[in-house]
């Protein structure tokens, strides 16, 4: 496309019905056309390797601050919920449902500790055991994220940012372009204005 543009513009200039302002047009379409082929990708590249590094701290840290332990249920709650019924993740990978269920577990530092939590586990009988994640203290916590989840997210991120910047890009030529066409109808209509009335007059105008 922008092959064709530069030789479309190349032969236009050729043209006796050539103007500057056809020449600036051309120049701001061309403009526009390289930053979103170009600039619009690597910003938007960037911008992923940006989201996927931070995202990947993220991912290591939950992983050292978050604990997969085993929990017993005192009973399962019928109007009761959790905080943490769900995560990013339960959300995309299963759509199964999660029941709400107090229960008792042990903290890292071998503390006991009680509270609602949720699993997916079919069987919520008291004394069942279920598997929970805990923060470094032993209170509930979501499911650490995962690798390529956040690497899924930075894609998106990327990509986002990237059309994001086109459709910026795009915006502006066409702020710029209405602006050029506005100031070249006021220069016609100050001209006409002030040939106007002298037109079709012999030796006026001349």
């Amino acid at each position: 496309m922008t092959v064709r543009a530069v030789l479309g513009f190349r032969r236009w200039r050729r043209s006796p019905l050539y103007r500057p302002t056809d020449r600036h047009e051309a120049w701001l379409t061309l403009a526009a056309l390289l930053l979103m082929a170009v600039a619009a990708p690597l910003l938007g590249r960037l911008c992923g390797s940006l989201t996927d590094d931070a995202l990947q701290a993220a991912v290591e840290s939950q992983r050292a601050q978050r604990h997969l332990t085993t929990a017993v249920v005192v009973r399962a709650n019928r109007d009761g919920t959790s905080p943490f019924v769900q995560d990013s993740e339960s959300v995309v990978r299963e759509a199964t449902t999660r029941t709400s269920v107090t229960a008792v577990w042990k903290a890292p530092d071998g503390t006991e500790r009680s509270g609602t939590v949720s699993t997916t586990s079919e069987t919520t009988a008291p004394g069942t055991r279920i598997r929970i994640w805990t923060d470094e203290t032993g209170a509930p916590a979501m499911r650490p994220m995962d690798a390529s989840t956040a690497r899924t997210h930075a894609v998106l991120a990327g990509v986002g940012t990237a059309l994001l910047a086109a459709g910026s890009v795009e915006v502006a030529r066409r702020l710029v372009l209405w602006r050029m066409v506005r100031r070249r109808y006021l220069r016609i209509d100050r001209a006409w204005a002030e040939t106007g009335p002298d037109w079709g007059r012999t030796g006026k105008g001349n």
